[in-house]
């Protein structure tokens, strides 16, 4: 059965591909949304951000898991920090130092900004977010 790629969804992805192309498809399902309307519209609510750092958390289960399910939230985070600096490193065009201890915020910092751009769409966030998954699915971490 496939993963169904909604926000009521409490099937959890937990490679970072797989995370990614998560969040391309929540992005595609509910649109992009910055500043004030960031929980505004439909399939939007106060834990389920639309906007692309909000889809991947969404994407690895922020808000999404279900009483009497187990899931490995090590792995899943894991592979959440993962997709993070892939996305971050697809959208620079060159790795963002992960030696650096603060290279969480850093990845975080490099989408946020990417995603703040001016005119910047939902089909430009499921796009970027589909480069990053086909080049984590061909990474070896």
């Amino acid at each position: 059965m496939p993963t169904r790629h909604i926000p009521e969804s409490v099937v959890i992805a937990d490679t970072s591909a797989a995370i990614l192309e998560w969040a391309a498809r929540h992005i595609e399902h509910v649109g992009i949304h910055q500043g004030l309307r960031l929980f505004a519209g439909p399939g939007r609510t106060a834990t389920l951000p639309c906007w692309p750092r909000g889809a991947l958390e969404v994407a690895a289960g922020h808000g999404r898991g279900a009483a009497g399910r187990t899931y490995d939230w090590g792995r899943i985070n894991h592979a959440r920090d993962q997709a993070y600096g892939i996305l971050a490193e697809t959208l620079t065009g060159h790795p963002v130092d992960t030696a650096d201890p603060a290279a969480k915020a850093l990845h975080r910092e490099v989408i946020d900004r990417w995603s703040a751009e001016p005119g910047r769409t939902a089909a430009d966030v499921a796009r970027a977010f589909r480069t990053a998954a086909a080049r984590a699915a061909h990474a070896l971490f």
